[in-house]
């Protein structure tokens, strides 16, 4: 099969360290040339990849502030459809606006995983191109009524390249990026109420949360700031904790650094919702929490979870191999059908109620105003 993998552009893939979407863009890519097919990676020009490269851009997004990601973004995904005729498939991981385009081209079967939604209003791009696109989910969770998939693929590592280690460590972690509805405020009030360190290993996506509720608590003793962690550094701060603490305030979409915790044999004190109860089993790898009390009196308890079965949770349902699975599956089934399947009464009664006041978990966000767009394109 001759498959195009479309990366998002933020970061190169894949990363050096954070960068969810390139490293999952480039797990899947990766995990198709090793089974044989002949794949093609969009992504930025100082990706590494063993197969064929596209870029428009030599770096990420990120990594030069003089690109405008508006203007870079367009031309990657349009430097992918000037080429469409070339594949079997089109696997999207870039996120809503190659299926726009999409919309008036021939381009072969496109697959999109929804790596989250970011806010109800991109739901229009979504429902407009429902009849273009196949999608695909990254956990149970994270699903809209409103359209159709052809499965869950949950993300996959390769867990040969994080360090197992039996023993407990004697710190929490906080792995991510600074914004609200990642909860690293609630790491630290869980950390300094357990009495127990915290490492915070982060980048800076909310300046203002940053400053505001995180930047005053760190001392360099009991709450660490280290800055943004790669590789080596990254693998070591995990493998060397007693526990990764996940308390989003929001529904998590998936949770890379879940499983890259718990494939170092790191159990994972997370929130009760969203993918989270998918992927830490209460009790075994992790705890599931209702709050922060909660979350407290559970850090004493954590020392006596087998270690050895996190990676074991990880090796059987989150490595690049069970996510090759899940998503040949789902090119199978794509080539077969060719178009999706038209919308059902139920879909069709959802797309067309008011979502764009649909509440969110985290609603510290401007009001958006009412849209008047047409999303029946079919």
């Amino acid at each position: 099969m001759r498959l195009a993998v479309l990366s998002a552009i933020a970061w190169p893939a894949p990363p050096a360290g954070y960068g969810p979407w390139e490293q999952i863009a480039y797990n899947t890519a990766e995990g198709m040339r090793r089974r044989g097919h002949d794949v093609t990676l969009f992504a930025t020009g100082n990706s590494r990849f063993d197969g064929k490269v596209v870029s428009v851009i030599p770096v990420g997004l990120n990594e030069d502030p003089a690109l405008d990601g508006e203007v870079c973004g367009a031309l990657h995904v349009a430097q992918l459809m000037r080429r469409a005729a070339e594949f079997d498939l089109i696997h999207n991981h870039f996120d809503w606006k190659p299926l726009t385009y999409a919309l008036a081209t021939n381009a072969p079967p496109l697959l999109t995983t929804i790596h989250g939604f970011s806010s109800p209003h991109i739901l229009a791009a979504y429902y407009a191109c429902a009849h273009r696109s196949f999608f695909s989910s990254i956990s149970d969770a994270d699903r809209d009524p409103g359209l159709s998939y052809l499965g869950t693929a949950y993300n996959g590592i390769d867990a040969s390249a994080f360090s197992f280690t039996q023993r407990p460590g004697e710190y929490l972690v906080f792995l991510g990026r600074f914004h609200p509805e990642k909860g690293t405020h609630l790491a630290i009030e869980i950390a300094k109420r357990a009495g127990i360190r915290l490492k915070i290993a982060a980048i800076a996506q909310d300046e203002e949360y940053f400053k505001t509720q995180i930047a005053p608590h760190i001392d360099g003793d009991r709450v660490q700031f280290l800055g943004a962690v790669e590789r080596e550094a990254r693998n070591e701060l995990l493998s060397n904790a007693l526990a990764l603490v996940h308390m989003t305030t929001r529904p998590e979409r998936f949770g890379l650094t879940l499983i890259e915790a718990m494939a170092c044999g790191t159990p994972v004190l997370g929130a009760r919702m969203g993918s989270i109860p998918e992927i830490v089993v209460d009790g075994v790898t992790g705890f599931l929490c209702d709050g922060v009390d909660d979350a407290v009196a559970h850090v004493p308890q954590i020392a006596a979870l087998d270690r050895r079965a996190c990676r074991t949770r990880v090796e059987a349902e989150f490595t690049i191999d069970r996510m090759i699975d899940r998503y040949s599956d789902a090119y199978e089934r794509a080539l077969s059908l060719r178009e999706p399947p038209p919308p059902t009464p139920e879909q069709r009664r959802w797309r067309a109620h008011d979502w764009w006041d649909r509440p969110m978990a985290y609603t510290d966000l401007p009001p958006k105003p009412r849209s008047s767009i047409d999303t029946n394109f079919a």
